[in-house]
């Protein structure tokens, strides 16, 4: 059994209240932010109490498989994690602060 590299190590993986598992490598959470979404920098907590404890979650309107978890920041905006769930586990898309909630539909809310 060979170890991954560490840029492919597990950066974290956490349960959400939609009963799948969410997970990024370190290389992805990078790659989010250093080009994707570089004021999530330093960020990581507040993705994972996103994923674990969000205000609401709607599924995305252009694929029922990935679902977009919305946490207040207390400042009017929101901490967003779009995660892809297979099976019983998923795997982090992106994350980003936004000012709205996305359309779709709200399959769990606080």
């Amino acid at each position: 059994m060979s170890a991954l590299p560490p840029a492919e190590e597990i950066f974290f993986e956490v349960a959400t209240p939609l009963n799948f598992r969410v997970r990024t490598t370190v290389s992805y959470w990078q790659m989010i932010t250093t080009i994707k979404h570089p004021v999530m920098a330093g960020g990581e907590a507040e993705v994972v109490a996103t994923l674990t404890m969000p205000d609401e979650v709607r599924v995305s309107k252009s694929d029922a498989a990935v679902y977009l978890f919305y946490r207040s920041d207390g400042l009017r905006r929101w901490v967003c994690a779009v995660a892809r769930k297979e099976d019983s586990s998923g795997f982090l898309i992106t994350a980003y602060r936004t000012s709205a909630i996305k359309e779709g539909e709200q399959v769990w809310r606080k």
